[in-house]
């Protein structure tokens, strides 16, 4: 699939970026200048819409905080609803970059959703303790459950294809890690076809990453209960689908 061929949106679920995002989204309108950037306000108290707004992006403002899952969810429909072909899922903070996007959507001619992988041999990105561990096993046993080998499905930089589009308009999940751990599973258990382009990671434009012990430890802990309840959930068929 080219980018040339397809209609593709850009995706940005933003809270409290305004520092970052008309950067992000500028970025972004250069490197794929055919693509339209639509910016997900999710319950943003700064001005995050408006300076999205004045950077060229079409912005979805969301009543309140529904988190990343429920942001993207928001994107999947506009796209569904709006003909897209192609969906971008891109961090409003500036570490994923915007260079890296067409190769992913180029990625699309043999898959139906592309993740932009931290852990896989480009750039020096790395995690430690309990988050690294928990990273590690969760893409071992999702690999299996994708069919692929899998380094880092925790990944918010992903391209989905019209099949993926199709499915997770749908059903893409709102709860947290929903948009990285359950996503993978509904998509792998709904047939599609995942695969990783090795990806490097920037410095964030605003803001202060988290990297505090017992936050990472929470991490783990939801990140393992996210995929399990992931797998009891009935299975999702793209037929089911409209």
């Amino acid at each position: 699939m080219e980018a040339a061929e397809s209609r593709v949106l850009i995706v940005l679920p933003a809270l409290n970026e305004e520092e970052s995002v008309a950067h992000v989204v500028r970025d972004v309108r250069s490197a794929i200048p055919s693509a339209v950037v639509v910016v997900v306000d999710d319950g943003s108290r700064d001005r995050t819409g408006a300076v999205a707004s004045e950077a060229g992006a079409i912005v979805l403002t969301l009543p309140f905080n529904l988190g990343v899952g429920g942001a993207m969810r928001a994107g999947f429909r506009f796209a569904r609803d709006n003909g897209f072909d192609v969906v971008v899922q891109v961090d409003a903070d500036g570490q994923h970059d915007p260079a890296a996007i067409l190769r992913l959507i180029q990625g699309l001619g043999e898959a139906d959703l592309m993740i932009g992988a931290r852990f896989a041999g480009v750039g020096d990105y790395g995690v430690r303790g309990p988050r690294k561990w928990a990273m590690r096993i969760l893409a071992a046993v999702m690999s299996r459950v994708a069919r692929t080998r899998l380094t880092d499905v925790t990944s918010g930089f992903k391209a989905a294809g019209p099949r993926a589009v199709r499915l997770f308009a749908d059903t893409f999940p709102a709860e947290y890690l929903g948009d990285t751990v359950e996503a993978l599973v509904i998509a792998a258990r709904a047939g599609l076809v995942i695969r990783q382009l090795p990806v490097e990671m920037r410095e964030r434009q605003a803001g202060v990453p988290s990297h505090h012990p017992f936050k990472a430890a929470v991490y783990l802990v939801r990140a393992c209960a996210a995929f399990g309840l992931a797998m009891l959930r009935p299975r999702t068929r793209l037929e089911d689908v409209r």
